[in-house]
């Protein structure tokens, strides 16, 4: 019998989950530091319906990064 030393599958599924993971985590967070600046200035301009625009998508991205950080937290607690 040969020994499995690496779990090649297993590697190649975890090293696809982190980067995914990694990559949105990061582009969602950036989302939001941009939507954030774009409110301000739209409600600095006097341009309501734009800053509402940029409020929402900010408040989305928000909630996208927490749920994210939040399920990375219950996937590495958990059994």
């Amino acid at each position: 019998m040969i020994a499995t030393i690496v779990e090649t599958k297993e590697l190649l599924q975890t090293i696809a989950a982190s980067l995914v993971a990694g990559v949105g985590v990061t582009a969602s967070f950036s989302l939001l530091i941009y939507a954030l600046t774009r409110f301000a200035d739209m409600r600095r301009d006097e341009r309501p319906l734009l800053a509402a625009a940029a409020g929402s998508l900010a408040g989305v991205s928000l909630a996208v990064t927490v749920a994210a950080i939040v399920l990375g937290i219950v996937v590495m607690v958990s059994e």
